[in-house]
């Protein structure tokens, strides 16, 4: 591809922060799927002696139901939140319908409870826990093919550091658990080249919008954020900024 064909890109925030309009024309016949690649892993390795935390699924979880109609209706952004816990059950069943699996056709594919171009699922799920039962205030991250958390570090003052990621947003640290995903755009770029930053934003939409829906069933409610501070929430996770890279952030608590 020309050079005069490629969207400017700016480094600030990853590859994939556009500065205009610009739209790519993809030469699919060199995408790496096209080529015989294999894809990317669908979701990224344990740490050596990881804490792995199994979590109750849609068998034993106690979720009300809730008309989807209703949920529709009532789903608001919501800033306030009651200091009240989320259970091990309504947090389980949050990170499930937005992210949960719930079939592998093959190796190279996961079904998920969001669309996603090509079946690629970009993202990672990451929870900023500071008040959910059973669980200690850390930072998680959620593993889809398991249905389990693995806690990636304890954060000292994690509120205080929330609220500076999001730029002073202090209902991000007023949460009982903030979810931030990031997004690792080899996945999608495999299938997609370089119009892989136009999917990965409207991925993007799919997740938090389940998000918002299902907050509706627990009484709780949630606000995405995309005004952060790029630098201080990949710190925050331990992530490069290129490879890996915060997108989103909606903070969840009682209502």
């Amino acid at each position: 591809m020309s050079n005069r064909n490629k969207p400017p890109i700016t480094q600030a925030a990853g590859r994939y922060f556009l500065t205009d309009r610009i739209r790519p024309e993809v030469d699919w016949s060199t995408t790496a799927q096209s080529r015989g690649s294999a894809p990317p892993p669908v979701q990224k390795p344990l740490p050596a002696g990881a804490e792995i935390i199994p979590l109750p699924g849609p068998d034993i979880w106690r979720i009300p139901p809730c008309e989807l109609s209703d949920a529709i209706a009532r789903r608001e952004s919501r800033r306030r939140f009651r200091d009240a816990p989320l259970t091990l059950d309504e947090t389980a069943y949050l990170l499930w319908a937005s992210q949960g699996v719930r079939g592998r056709p093959h190796q190279a594919a996961v079904l998920r409870n969001v669309p996603s171009a090509g079946c690629r699922h970009p993202f990672e799920t990451y929870l900023a826990v500071l008040n959910v039962a059973g669980l200690q205030a850390a930072l998680y991250r959620y593993l889809p093919l398991e249905h389990a958390l693995v806690r990636e570090r304890t954060v000292a003052d994690l509120a205080t550091a929330l609220v500076r990621g999001a730029h002073g947003q202090r209902f991000a640290g007023e949460a009982a658990a903030t979810f931030i995903w990031t997004a690792i755009p080899a996945r999608t770029e495999w299938r997609y080249a370089e119009a892989a930053y136009k999917v990965i934003a409207l991925d993007a939409g799919h997740v938090c919008q389940n998000l918002y829906l299902a907050c509706e069933a627990i009484r709780a409610g949630t606000c995405a954020i995309a005004a952060y501070r790029q630098d201080l929430m990949d710190e925050l996770l331990g992530v490069d900024g290129d490879e890996e890279f915060t997108v989103y952030l909606a903070p969840v608590g009682k209502v």
